[in-house]
């Protein structure tokens, strides 16, 4: 049909937007009119005057402007549903719309597939450029086609660009627009949403990347806010309902009236940081520290400027968090940002914090103070879950399942946290927005918002590492704060950390800096400009002794074997007699799960003085969640810092905690002596911190006054490092040597902490490290494995430079963005730590009868074998999953199939069954392929 005997001059209402679960279809005009008057309260709310003066000014626009013009893009989102794949998807609106000639169509369309979004892609980009956004060549330098291509992207990936010789014969290439009646309706549907937002200007240039971030982000939370059920069903018009010009604004008039409401519901304020000292947000701190001090008188006038990146680096125990937690309450102020994100290596260090920020923030943050636990497993760690209050009445209105599910996790459960104003989680939950997967820009918009805190910014191998500079490259685009905490930082490393911020703010001279230990450093955003680190003097300077022993490796001898001497077994009965003999508490820490079992069983019978339940613990992350959560909760109340209302005698003594490297990081413990085995120096020296950590009254005299650390190196018979085959890659042999050697060479007059420890972290990783060797071959040796280290590294690198989002500065093509529009790459393989090789497994108890319980007493049936699961039921499985090595679960068979009910839960789907039985030996076992695995109260084995 031509177009000049159309008769349509509006919006057609038969055009759906919504429809399935409604009493009646919701007007197409009507959602995308909705949409923009929510994006233009979340630009009112989420961002204050500094923020949207910044994107307005990038833009080249007004405030004003630039709002109507966002308001206006995210109604866009849709138009590609005036299409007649879409239309038909209810069959009897479509009936209606196929009486109308205009929307006839000449071509046979039932092979053809064309979603939505991709719709709106291909019209937007003529649609935008007959509004006067600019044509150019190529097509990926066209204002039309980025913004139409921002918009396709609107369900979490973006489309390809579009070839130019298509653009030029849309109608031959995608019929499934339809023709001239359904283009004409598009034009109208732009028109009516043009006129509703009050845009006055096209863009004439490219957005930048970081506002493409935003945009992006802030159109999909607009879609899924005016989507929700509830929101259409008082929006719905009356039957007859025309789209004319004065109902078209008075629906708007109510739609803008009711946004702002919607928004704040969904708890996705600003949280405001208001301007107190450090004494006013610590009151339980008698006096700061030196670091915490210089931090609260320097960094408000550096900070002047905005937004900016801080590096502190402290040994543990110095107080890092309380300066992090005052430091991003100045940044917030100063760069206007609404939240705070702390960000941390593992979910045990995530819970940990949790606490301690919720304390934080309940005392001097006000605002929208909704704080969120975020990682794979936070539903079940922190408690109530978000959406306790939930409805059917909250859900998305969506014809796409996926669609419906990804919005649910966003607004009300797993992944809230990064859109509300405060979150503490896992690392990689922020660092999935650089990677290509689903919703990546939903990442960006909520860390834009809030003040990044990274801590232990050393913990992370080089695959983690480059994911982390990408990151920053991004904030530093998007003007976000960044803090970044570390114990032990090489001088590089903090380089190329700052480096990556200051090209994201749009500085690209190299700079590099020379960490102060311990100090800080900041870096303003706004001018590139570094300050000279800050060197400030530790509160509490320390000699670390240092004890190294060469043992032969014995871990898999039965327990009640005598050690030989010359053993590790031997080594820790010499080391832990006098201790224990002088009532002192011990860490003894172990490289892998299985040797702090076999440990922890081998000390329970070398040493009858340990026979109570205090007085030896074990702790590694093969436990059921429950009761890892309960053992870590113990050893922190027994263990953890001395408080004014400690009870007498709450510290066991003597004691001893077998662990794996799960004490590390954030768990803050204290004993008087520490024995670990062969680590990396960074490694050894976050050990040594939980050694002589706190002031204590009432330590056991005869542990001295000074932090100590034995550390066991397995060797050869020839005196040669051995590591051992149970180790696998955990450590790499290079840096055990280099570790060794410097501890050889410090073991007789010890560390000086924190006068040492940046030269020997820079010194671990120097280049010219070999020179320090006595033996042309012990350097060859060094020089081999240096090689192995350095081709393991690289090979990580350009595993994360293949598999990244490009940097801000570098994207031409928004479907980089997105795996080049092609299928989206499996978000939990990425995201997992390279070389990760584990799963979940629940251990399911065989009673008598056959039946299969949660636990041995037969108390706990197992949910989900005869019907569904409640929300409570998913918890309570969760609540008993075990993390299991993968190669633990080859040759698995039906057996340990989870139950159907579970598998319809995304949370519960990948479980393994473990139906454990009880033996004549009094052993709950399960055979998984060739492998045996054992319960117990040492955690899950394989025997």
């Amino acid at each position: 049909m031509k177009k000049d005997i159309l008769v349509h001059t509006r919006p057609d209402v038969l055009m759906w937007g919504k429809s399935k679960g409604l009493p009646a279809p919701y007007p197409l005009i009507c959602h995308l009119s909705d949409v923009a008057a929510v994006a233009g309260a979340l630009w009112d709310i989420l961002l204050d005057d500094r923020a949207q003066e910044r994107i307005s000014h990038q833009i080249g626009l007004s405030r004003s402007s630039c709002r109507s013009l966002v308001s206006f893009w995210a109604g866009l989102h849709d138009i590609g549903k005036a299409s007649p794949l879409f239309q038909e998807k209810d069959p009897n609106q479509y009936a209606l719309l196929s009486q109308d000639p205009a929307y006839r169509i000449e071509k046979d369309l039932s092979h053809e597939q064309l979603g939505h979004d991709a719709a709106t892609h291909w019209a937007l980009t003529t649609l935008l450029a007959d509004l006067g956004y600019p044509k150019k060549r190529p097509v990926t330098r066209s204002p039309a086609h980025q913004i139409a291509q921002l918009l396709g992207g609107h369900h979490g990936f973006f489309h390809q660009a579009l070839d130019r010789k298509m653009l030029a014969a849309v109608d031959q290439w995608v019929p499934a627009l339809g023709g001239a009646g359904w283009e004409e309706q598009r034009r109208l549907h732009v028109a009516a949403l043009e006129e509703l937002t009050g845009v006055d200007t096209a863009l004439t240039t490219r957005l930048p990347a970081d506002i493409v971030g935003f945009v992006a982000g802030l159109t999909v939370v607009a879609d899924w806010l005016a989507s929700q059920e509830d929101v259409v069903l008082q929006a719905l018009p009356p039957a007859g309902w025309v789209a004319t010009a004065p109902a078209l604004s008075e629906h708007w008039t109510r739609a803008v009236k009711r946004a702002p409401d919607i928004v704040k519901q969904a708890r996705l304020g600003r949280a405001t940081f208001p301007g107190r000292s450090f004494a006013e947000q610590f009151p339980k701190i008698q006096a700061p520290n030196q670091l915490q001090r210089d931090l609260a008188e320097q960094l408000p006038a550096l900070a002047q400027g905005g937004a900016g990146l801080l590096m502190i680096t402290a040994p543990t125990g110095d107080g890092k968090t309380e300066a992090a937690l005052h430091a991003a309450s100045v940044l917030a102020r100063a760069s206007g940002v609404g939240g705070l994100f702390f960000a941390l290596p593992t979910m045990a260090t995530a819970d940990a914090m949790h606490r301690r920020v919720r304390e934080f923030v309940s005392a001097n943050v006000t605002g929208d103070t909704a704080l969120t636990l975020v990682h794979s497993m936070s539903w079940l760690a922190a408690g109530p879950t978000t959406d306790q209050n939930h409805t059917a009445s909250d859900d998305v209105l969506t014809e796409e399942a996926i669609t419906r599910t990804e919005a649910g996790r966003w607004l009300r459960t797993s992944r809230r946290g990064l859109l509300a104003p405060l979150a503490t989680g896992t690392i990689d939950q922020g660092l999935t927005a650089v990677l290509p997967v689903r919703f990546n820009m939903l990442r960006l918009l909520g860390l834009a918002n809030k003040v990044l805190v990274v801590d232990e910014a050393h913990a992370y191998g080089p695959w983690m590492h480059s994911l982390l500079v990408r990151l920053l490259e991004w904030l530093g685009a998007m003007g976000a704060p960044v803090i970044l905490l570390s114990a032990t930082l090489a001088g590089r490393t903090a380089s190329s950390l700052v480096e990556a911020y200051r090209r994201g703010s749009g500085f690209f001279e190299p700079q590099e800096i020379t960490p102060t230990y311990p100090g800080w450093v900041y870096v303003d955003a706004a001018t590139g400009k570094v300050t000279p680190p800050r060197q400030v003097p530790s509160s509490r300077p320390r000699q670390l002794g240092i004890e190294t022993h060469q043992v032969r490796w014995d871990v898999t001898e039965p327990d009640h074997t005598p050690p030989e001497a010359g053993t590790r077994r031997h080594a820790l009965v010499q080391l832990l007699t006098p201790a224990l003999k002088a009532n002192g508490c011990v860490l003894v820490c172990c490289t892998t799960v299985e040797e702090a079992q076999r440990t922890y069983r081998f000390l329970n019978a070398a040493f009858s003085e340990l026979d109570t339940d205090d007085s030896l613990r074990l702790l590694h992350s093969r436990y059921p969640a429950w009761r890892r959560k309960e053992i870590t909760d113990d050893i922190e109340a027994l263990f953890g810092k001395p408080g004014t209302d400690a009870p007498p005698g709450r510290r066991p003594a003597p004691a001893v905690l077998v662990a794996t490297s799960v004490v590390e990081q954030s768990l803050d413990l204290d004993f008087d002596y520490v024995i670990s085995d062969a680590a990396a120096l960074a490694q050894l020296l976050q050990r040594a911190g939980r050694c002589m950590r706190h002031a204590r009254e009432g330590r056991a005299a005869g542990m001295g006054d000074e932090p100590r650390i034995a550390v066991l190196e397995p060797v050869d018979a020839d005196g040669k490092l051995d590591v051992p085959r149970s180790w696998g890659k955990v450590h790499d042999t290079s840096l055990l040597l280099r570790t060794s050697q410097i501890l050889a060479e410090k073991a007789e007059h010890g560390i000086s902490i924190p006068a040492d420890v940046q030269e020997l972290i820079d010194a671990v990783y120097a280049e010219d490290f070999a020179t320090r060797l006595e033996t042309s071959d012990k350097r060859q040796e060094l020089n081999t494995y240096d090689a192995e280290r350095q081709a393991t590294d690289l090979a990580e690198r350009h595993l994360a430079d293949m598999t990244m989002i490009p940097s801000p500065y570098d994207l031409r093509d928004l479907a980089w963005l997105s795996n080049e529009g092609a299928h989206q790459v499996d978000e939990e393989l990425i995201t997992t730590r390279l070389g990760a090789d584990s799963e979940r497994a629940v251990c399911a108890y065989t009673q008598p009868d056959g039946s299969l319980t949660l636990d041995p007493q037969g108390k706990s049936e197992l949910p989900g074998v005869r019907r569904g699961l409640t929300t409570e039921e998913s918890a309570q499985i969760a609540r008993h999953m075990i993390p299991v090595p993968g190669r633990w679960l080859r040759g698995r068979g039906t057996t340990h199939e989870p139950p159907a009910a579970w598998i319809k839960r995304s949370s519960l789907a990948r479980i393994v069954l473990l139906p454990m039985r009880w033996t004549s030996k009094n052993k709950w076992v399960c055979d998984v392929g060739e492998h045996l695995l054992e319960i117990s109260d040492v955690g899950l084995e394989k025997k």
